[in-house]
């Protein structure tokens, strides 16, 4: 095996392995410091994926249009033809070591503090489970193992949700395991159509349409598109994000909304519109139309929330419409743009999920109304909050802008009545988010302190710091230079718009 391969099974097998540690042993603050250093070890195999196998630049016709850096290709169960596919490229690595970096920070932080409702070493163990899930949902090249992966995701964060989250947890975790199964079957569906017609589940190979009839792509791209729009979750199958949010306890919301939601958004882009190109080409207007609701709407909800943690639940559903409408673009600046869309969403928003944790455990509340004047009792946890929205709003220099700036020009670029429009009416949204964001920071940090306020300390613990700064750092690093995560991506990007244009 080479070094890349080793990678590649090691990121998936140390948090796996992790897990079964967590849960053996017996002592609970031990157990929590075995995931903590499992989570740190998958980063750091994680990282790596970006060297060597890189000597390609450019697409060219002929070639492949999925061409790893890293590939591991084994017989699995042979009698099915399924077989263990594994590979990173430009568009999974920043969503991969995405992950690993909020699964270690989340793991970290409950060294920390626990929430109500479990043992810590239950809630380390799960996190790192659903760790699994994800990392192999970015990491398949085979579409049967991409949807197992996808699969093993929906029980531990139902756990996580039910047995650590707020009072109204378990009708919140059902409705979060009852949308997302409904998502899972129109994905196994979608995956059983696309298999029978081409032949293989090989995702390289099935990329350019593996020359399946017109009317089966369009099948396949509506089966696979709902299902990814459960998960992502995109206008109008987002009823179960923000009761999921907030009802989930603080590291939940940070996996829920940091990387979760990815999984739809990564597999509209590497299996809905590779596989089924001509159905892409079909659907992209009323995508783009579906985008563009999802901004506005999202935004005007936000406008009317009194809830923090709805308030950024609802803000995820406008962010995912930009990355959509990049999607629904086409057009390799629009794709770039839904990429570090992602990217820019989930170091952010998973940042403010903690710090709405933060405000929420000091207060005991999470209500609008009740908070005010933050900045005077706390002034760095007010200044991190403010740094946070005005991120999330698309500040030119951080990390927000370039997704939704991106995915304005791509609209914009492709032409026409429609597509302009829709350009115009999603950067009115870009408007209506400073808008909702400015009304949060005005309401929790301006004004006299309220009750609730007024007994919060000025002090930041040690182990909140850990894990906010990295995603604070992350934030300017990705605002200044959007190159770490759009160079990466730049010819694999290119590679699959040469086979989905016609």
């Amino acid at each position: 095996m080479t070094f890349g391969q080793v990678l590649l099974v090691a990121v998936l097998a140390v948090p796996a392995l992790g897990a079964v540690a967590v849960a053996a042993t017996p002592r609970d603050r031990a157990a929590r410091l075995v995931g903590t250093v499992a989570a740190a070890l998958t980063l750091l195999a994680a990282v790596p994926l970006v060297f060597g196998g890189r000597g390609w630049v450019a697409w060219s016709a002929g070639a492949p249009a999925v061409r790893p850096w890293h590939q591991l290709d084994l017989q699995w169960v042979p009698g099915l033809e399924l077989r263990l596919h594994l590979g990173v490229d430009g568009i999974s690595w920043p969503l991969v070591v995405l992950t690993a970096l909020l699964t270690l920070l989340c793991c970290a932080y409950t060294m920390w503090r626990v929430p109500d409702g479990g043992s810590g070493r239950a809630l380390v163990a799960l996190l790192l489970v659903v760790e699994v899930g994800i990392l192999g949902t970015f990491l398949a090249l085979d579409l049967v193992l991409f949807f197992l992966f996808f699969e093993v995701v929906l029980l531990p964060m139902y756990a996580i949700i039910a047995g650590w989250g707020g009072a109204d947890r378990r009708r919140a975790a059902r409705k979060f395991a009852l949308y997302t199964l409904f998502g899972s079957v129109l994905l196994l569906v979608g995956v059983y159509v696309v298999v029978a017609a081409a032949g293989t589940a090989d995702l390289v190979t099935l990329t350019g349409g593996a020359g399946m009839s017109r009317g089966t792509q369009l099948a396949a791209f509506t089966l696979l598109a709902l299902a990814f729009a459960v998960k992502s979750p995109l206008w109008p199958l987002h009823s179960w994000l923000p009761d999921a949010h907030t009802q989930a306890p603080t590291v939940g919301s940070v996996v829920l909304a940091g990387v979760l939601l990815k999984m739809g958004t990564y597999g509209l882009i590497r299996v809905a519109v590779g596989v089924a190109p001509e159905g892409a080409r079909w659907a992209a207007p009323v995508l783009g139309v579906l985008a563009v609701a999802a901004i506005l709407i999202g935004s005007l909800v936000c406008l009317a929330q009194s809830d923090v943690k709805r308030l950024i639940a609802y803000s995820s559903v406008g962010h995912m419409g930009f990355v959509l409408l990049g999607v629904a673009t086409l057009t390799a600046t629009g794709i770039q743009a839904a990429l570090i869309g992602n990217v820019a969403h989930g170091v952010i928003t998973g940042l403010l999920f903690f710090l709405a944790g933060a405000v929420k455990d000091r207060t005991g509340t999470g209500t609008l109304a009740e908070l005010s004047g933050l900045r005077e009792t706390a002034p760095r946890l007010a200044g991190l909050l403010a740094f946070a929205a005005i991120a999330s709003l698309g500040l030119p220099g951080l990390a927000g802008f370039w997704g939704e700036a991106f995915a304005v020009i791509a609209a914009v670029q492709v032409g026409g009545p429609l597509w302009t429009t829709l350009g115009v009416l999603a950067a009115v949204g870009g408007a209506l988010t400073a808008a909702y964001f400015l009304r949060l920071l005005r309401q929790v940090t301006h004004n006299r302190p309220s009750p609730a306020v007024g007994q919060v300390g000025p002090g930041l613990a040690g182990a909140e710091l850990t894990a906010w700064v990295p995603l604070v750092l992350l934030a300017l690093a990705i605002g200044l230079a959007p190159t770490l995560v759009l160079g990466v991506a730049e010819a694999p990007v290119d590679a699959l718009i040469g086979v989905v244009k016609p």
